[in-house]
């Protein structure tokens, strides 16, 4: 009986202090209170008791197959090169963008630098020298940014939202736009509450050059079918989504991470075509189809959405799923081909010009 209850003692404190790591280790992030949670159910209609929750129910029937088509393995033979960006801001009317591999982009337009999903190490878990480890060197150091009026983020995922990057790169930040939940973890990390814009679906906020006012951007937050969470236990208390981004001269589309559904036809229905769409095509499994497209599905969603540019992310720097590093962009771009889409695929921190996409159409991942 003695032994019986030392081993009950035992495993109550291994889980105690397993609960502690999460709780207090900075890299997980706030947590959301009850408090928090009343405030976020006034303002979106989709939180079930303390969990957000994708309106449609998942249903496999009629899903396509996944069917890879690379036989590389999960990191390739030799790092990726690393292009050297051109931060300077684009004429007016005009639009430039840098893809830094996976979902991190600059995006400069109507003289604002709009950085997504900042993560910019060599690894993004959470604990050091642990994780995934990128694919090329890492793609920019934060000191040869350029100021940043804007960081938009999608959900709170790890690769994501990673600390190291946005604690450093806080000083040259003004102001952050996030969805619902994601301000407790830069809350967490000592950043700004007064910089701290946060959004759930369908909201929108304006940002105003006070200079020339004609140079607003609107940021809307929009849906995706996803899930969120820094810890094994407690997911989805953070809302996840996809971004509207509209300038006086362009409509741009970032679909966060997430599989398809109806969301991508209501977003269009509101919004109509898109100049350009950043749509997620890696890091997919048939384990969690309900939360991540095939790459084809993207294809098709980067369609619905009317983008009449698409660039393929969440891809080319880690793998984080059962299929090769390069899958995700073979199966990308065949099906773009097949249905004639213009599909933009620069180098890992190439900056592209809008206005010349001839210029980033090479397949250099086959090289």
């Amino acid at each position: 009986m003695k032994k019986i209850y030392k081993k009950l003692i035992t495993i109550f404190g291994i889980a105690a202090g397993i609960e502690a790591f999460f709780r207090l280790y900075p890299a997980f992030g706030g947590k959301v209170t009850d408090e928090d949670r009343e405030s976020y159910k006034s303002r979106c209609r989709y939180m079930k008791g303390k969990k957000f929750v994708y309106p449609d129910e998942w249903k496999t029937d009629g899903m396509p197959a996944n069917e890879k088509v690379s036989t590389n393995g999960g990191r390739p033979e030799v790092k990726l090169p690393v292009y050297t960006p051109d931060f300077d801001m684009p004429e007016k009317g005009k639009l430039k963008f840098t893809w830094f591999g996976h979902s991190s982009i600059l995006l400069q337009v109507s003289g604002k630098n709009i950085l997504i999903d900042p993560v910019l190490f060599k690894r993004f878990f959470p604990i050091p020298k642990m994780g995934p480890k990128r694919f090329s060197d890492n793609p920019v150091s934060i000191d040869d940014l350029p100021h940043i009026d804007i960081v938009l983020i999608t959900h709170d995922h790890h690769d994501h939202l990673e600390p190291r990057t946005i604690k450093k790169l806080d000083h040259k930040v003004d102001r952050y736009i996030v969805p619902i939940g994601v301000e407790k973890h830069l809350k967490k990390w000592g950043i700004d509450a007064k910089k701290i814009k946060s959004l759930s679906w369908w909201e929108s906020t304006i940002v105003d050059d006070i200079e020339n006012s004609e140079d607003s951007i609107e940021f809307t937050c929009t849906p995706s079918r996803h899930f969120s969470g820094r810890r094994l236990t407690g997911q989805n208390q953070t809302e996840y989504c996809s971004w509207v981004i509209k300038t006086p001269n362009n409509k741009i589309f970032d679909s966060g991470d997430g599989s398809i559904g109806k969301h991508f036809e209501k977003i269009h229905n509101c919004f109509g075509d898109f100049d350009l769409a950043f749509m997620e095509c890696g890091q997919y499994s048939d384990k969690w189809h309900y939360s991540h497209m095939y790459p084809e599905e993207s294809v098709e969603m980067a369609e619905t959405v009317g983008a009449k540019a698409v660039v393929p992310i969440h891809w080319g720097a880690f793998c984080i799923a059962d299929h090769a590093w390069d899958d995700s962009i073979r199966r990308f771009t065949d099906k773009a081909d097949e249905k004639e889409l213009n599909v933009l695929t620069p180098h890992i921190s190439e900056t592209v010009e809008y206005d010349q996409p001839e210029k980033y159409k090479d397949k250099w991942w086959i090289n």
